[in-house]
């Protein structure tokens, strides 16, 4: 299955389903199931300006959970705008730098966060059947 590894709190403000749009500076074709990593990365400024949103001991270095990437979008000045919108806590102190929003749907938060450690890009991980058995689901 294909992984995404993401820093801290992004990662986990996806899972918690604040944050519906990964950045990224290239696109992929890719659409359907995707893991979500948190990579051993901490961002420390977002983390003391998005505290209300998230648990003081964030996982690193695990997956977390399941989404649905369901789109990879071109970013334009009404699309942020649009983001900032939705919720400004999230989006507003992004330099929107990155050109692509890859939209994310269907969050399932895993009972067990799977350690494993993190690639760049898209990655390959083999699910074992007894995670599926043992996770939380929810609609974004």
């Amino acid at each position: 299955m294909k992984v995404l590894t993401i820093k801290q709190p992004w990662a986990i403000l996806i899972m918690q389903g604040y944050k519906r749009f990964e950045f990224r500076s290239w696109q992929t074709k890719y659409r359907g199931d995707l893991l979500i990593h948190a990579g051993k990365g901490i961002d420390k400024v977002a983390m003391e300006r998005l505290a209300k949103y998230i648990p003081k001991d964030v996982p690193t270095g695990k997956i977390l959970g399941k989404v649905k990437l369901v789109d990879c979008v071109k970013l334009s000045p009404e699309f942020k705008e649009m983001l900032l919108e939705e919720n400004e806590d999230v989006y507003a102190n992004s330099s929107f730098n990155e050109v692509y929003g890859w939209q994310l749907k269907c969050v399932e938060v895993f009972d067990e966060p799977i350690e494993v450690k993190g690639k760049l890009g898209l990655w390959n991980y083999e699910m074992e059947w007894f995670y599926w058995c043992k996770k939380i689901d929810y609609l974004v």
